[in-house]
């Protein structure tokens, strides 16, 4: 039940911040909800790989190589997911950060552990 809680309040987030930030675009709510899928799902398979090879670059910038990461993360999920689109890298790394404080902040008030 808490799968689905997360991807219902990080696809209401994504909507959310697509109508408040330009350069992010969102065709629907069933896109939003698609693009929350696609996200946990290379959170989980893709992005682990990827820290494993970047860090050095990670250890180096002292963590902030993973903001990139990040980023990268987002704009593979506009080129999986049609109807969500981000302009710009730096579109995405925003975008990114935003989402991920937001997503903090919304768990601890409604997923209760």
């Amino acid at each position: 039940m808490k799968i689905i809680l997360r991807l219902l309040i990080t696809a209401i987030l994504v909507l959310l911040i697509a109508n408040f930030m330009s350069g992010v675009h969102v065709a629907s709510f069933v896109t939003s909800l698609i693009v929350a899928f696609v996200l946990g799902i290379i959170n989980i398979f893709i992005k682990p790989i990827m820290i494993l090879f970047t860090l050095p670059f990670t250890i180096f910038t002292l963590g902030l190589f993973l903001l990139v990461i990040n980023a990268i993360v987002i704009i593979m999920c506009t080129k999986i997911v049609g109807g969500f689109t981000v302009d710009s890298f730096w579109t995405a790394l925003v975008f990114s950060v935003v989402l991920s404080i937001l997503q903090s902040i919304s768990y601890k008030i409604f997923i209760k552990e």
